[in-house]
């Protein structure tokens, strides 16, 4: 499920796991590195150091050898409840500015829902394309529950 305003977007799903495994998978770089980019691409490198301050890199790469970067900082950890971490782009073409993610892991008692709540976006153009990425991001993070 997703909706997307003008300068914000959330897409969620529901995976077969408990609130900290699917805490663990988001934030677990050995777990990252499998679903953290769209279907389309693959993570060439992950890099994190999961403590508020502390930064996150993920370059992707697709099979015409164009990559991209996402980098940006922690700001809130609350494992298996919340987590909240800054977003941007190191290619100028991408560039958007820093934006904010939150992650919500919600205990449906045997499964948890995943809610994404990217926020601060400069154009709903630069929105729109986010979410296309999310959705295809999390089918690849479901997908590895099943």
């Amino acid at each position: 499920m997703s909706t997307q305003t003008g300068t914000s977007l959330r897409v969620s799903r529901v995976v077969a796991a408990s609130p900290r495994r699917a805490f663990e998978v988001w934030t677990q770089p050995e777990h990252v590195r499998r679903w953290s980019c769209p279907e389309d691409a693959r993570v060439a490198d992950h890099e994190s150091e999961l403590k508020v301050g502390g930064a996150f890199r993920t370059r992707m790469e697709k099979a015409d050898g164009e990559t991209y970067t996402a980098y940006g900082v922690y700001r809130e950890i609350d494992p298996p409840i919340r987590l909240v971490y800054t977003w941007d782009w190191e290619e100028e073409a991408f560039q958007v500015g820093e934006t904010v993610v939150t992650v919500e892991f919600n205990d449906l008692g045997g499964s948890t829902e995943v809610v994404v709540t990217h926020e601060g976006f400069p154009a709903p153009e630069a929105t729109e394309g986010h979410v296309i990425g999310w959705e295809s991001c999390l089918k690849q993070y479901e997908a590895l529950f099943v």
